[in-house]
């Protein structure tokens, strides 16, 4: 069983990188960074905004926006995913476009793609710090610096903020990844019961591998085959009427052991599979995900599945690895406010209690609000519910004075007066334990 200390890398990695820190006078000179160059904006950027672009000295590829009447704030923007395969600049327009209410708000608003492809968190956070002093040393210097973390992004900024403490005045995380590698535990669970019941990935005519892999490398399976073979099984790619009994006895089964909708099963499987690949591949090609000692419940022959399901025990090395390369202890140097879709089936809103735990557990229980949002939606809410946020973390750091859920419930109606059900806030809330969500291991 995979202890906290080892889930966090402690044991394995963080006395050496005490040791390394501690004898080093002081860190290495960061490279100069070339200025960035004026762009056309991509579509959905305000009017009258100023776009510069860029590679900085890692080849990761940037975007800087500047809005006409600018408020002195810098809002430096790590993007979900991961995206697997080679990164491509076209992804900063997805995400500006996505989040162009950062700019109408009045900041500016910085984000790299990430040199790297798939799942790589530390050296993302250096990515992102980089885009951050681009901004410093050759657009303007500003009032305040926010770091804002969405979905997986918001696993790429709890490591940027412990990374850069001196670097973020305020830290915003939306729907974000902030349980650490726990968060991906039930992922497994799924491979192995689909598995259990569907026996075809792999099937029997091709060869065996421990499921936590994902895939072996060198498999030519595509997404179009998987989603065909979840669809022969579990009648995923058909409406729910065109299923079969069987099809739709097994969807179930899946979807009521691991508490996720049966329209988020597809996708998930998807992630166990192509994601999981490229963290074997990252982490020396073993997995730090297992299922040994999980008991599952919720089927219709509880004693049944758990008999069947196969087992794997997730690598000692390679959970370190990747706990070090991702994990968090909530030592933020900054106020942190998130936000989450009570609903949210891609990241569960059970991981913000961990959170608080661990900033809790670290002394940093007062640098912490949490809001909760009546959304099963993970990528987007919809533009009335950012200003409040924003507003709130900035006064936060300004003033020196928390806020809380209430207040920001109350400040977005009051912005949003002609359409105040725009406002989803949930003040009340209060997220149980991950363990209630995911088995613990």
């Amino acid at each position: 069983m995979r202890t906290r200390l080892a889930r966090l890398g402690l044991v394995t990695l963080w006395p050496w990188m005490t040791l390394v820190v501690a004898g080093c006078a002081s860190p290495p000179a960061a490279p100069p960074e070339a200025p960035p160059q004026a762009q056309a904006c991509p579509a959905g950027v305000p009017a009258g905004a100023r776009c510069l672009r860029g590679q900085d000295s890692a080849s990761a590829h940037y975007l800087i926006v500047v809005p006409a009447q600018w408020s002195g704030v810098l809002v430096v923007h790590a993007h979900g995913g991961p995206t697997l395969g080679p990164p491509s600049a076209k992804r900063n327009d997805e995400d500006i476009q996505r989040w162009a209410i950062t700019v109408r708000e009045g900041h500016a608003w910085a984000g790299s793609v990430f040199r790297q492809g798939g799942f790589a968190v530390t050296t993302a956070a250096e990515d992102t710090e980089r885009v951050r002093r681009i901004f410093v040393d050759h657009v303007a210097k500003p009032r305040r610096t926010l770091l804002h973390g969405q979905s997986w992004g918001g696993m790429v900024a709890t490591r940027a903020a412990e990374l850069f403490p001196k670097s973020w005045d305020g830290i915003l995380l939306t729907s974000a990844v902030v349980a650490g590698p726990a968060t991906y535990d039930f992922r497994v669970d799924l491979r192995a019961i689909y598995q259990h019941l569907c026996n075809n990935h792999p099937r029997p005519d091709e060869p065996a591998y421990p499921l936590p892999i994902g895939l072996p490398a060198d498999s030519k399976l595509t997404a179009a085959d998987l989603a065909q073979r979840a669809t022969d099984c579990l009648g995923t790619g058909r409406p729910a009427a065109q299923r079969t009994a069987e099809q739709a006895q097994k969807l179930k089964t899946i979807a009521t052991v691991l508490k996720i909708p049966e329209s988020s099963v597809a996708g998930h499987l998807n992630y166990a599979t192509f994601t999981f690949r490229d963290i074997t591949q990252k982490n020396g090609g073993v997995s730090p995900f297992g299922n040994a000692g999980v008991r599952y419940a919720g089927s219709a022959d509880d004693a049944a599945l758990n008999a069947g399901v196969p087992r794997f025990q997730a690598d000692p090395s390679a959970v370190a690895r990747f706990a070090a390369d991702t994990d968090h202890r909530g030592r933020f140097a900054a106020p942190v406010l998130t936000a989450h879709g009570v609903g949210d089936a891609t990241v569960f809103v059970e991981g913000s209690d961990t959170l608080r735990q661990r900033m809790v557990a670290a002394g940093n229980g007062g640098r912490l609000v949490q809001t909760f949002v009546d959304s099963s939606e993970h990528s987007y809410w919809g533009d009335a519910m950012y200003p409040p946020l924003f507003e709130a973390l900035l006064a936060w750091v300004d003033q020196g004075r928390a806020p809380s859920p209430a207040g920001i419930a109350d400040r977005c109606r009051q912005l949003r007066a002609a359409q105040p059900a725009d406002c989803r806030f949930l003040p009340a809330f209060v997220p149980q334990p991950l363990a209630t969500r995911v088995v613990p291991r």
